[in-house]
């Protein structure tokens, strides 16, 4: 009987594990950028919440990180 020899392989390649590290960087930076904007006294407004850095720039970056993840899973790592 024949010995059946397996070869260990990850599922993905290591260009898919190099984009997947990117995409999550871009999605932790996007909510890095998002924090922040509140008053230490409850009964003070700050408008600083409704910057464009909170309201544009930090919820682009994380689905930019997430179209990333997309691509780092469904790209062919044999190409």
């Amino acid at each position: 009987m024949k010995e059946l020899k397996s070869k260990e392989e990850f599922l993905f390649g290591k260009k898919n594990y190099k984009w997947m590290l990117i995409g999550l960087a871009v999605v932790a930076l996007g909510f890095i950028l998002m924090a922040g904007g509140g008053s230490d006294d409850p009964e003070v407004f700050n408008e600083a919440i409704y910057n464009f850095r909170r309201i544009r720039l930090a919820p682009t970056l994380v689905l930019i990180g997430f179209a990333i993840e997309v691509y780092a899973i469904l790209a062919d790592p044999n190409k």
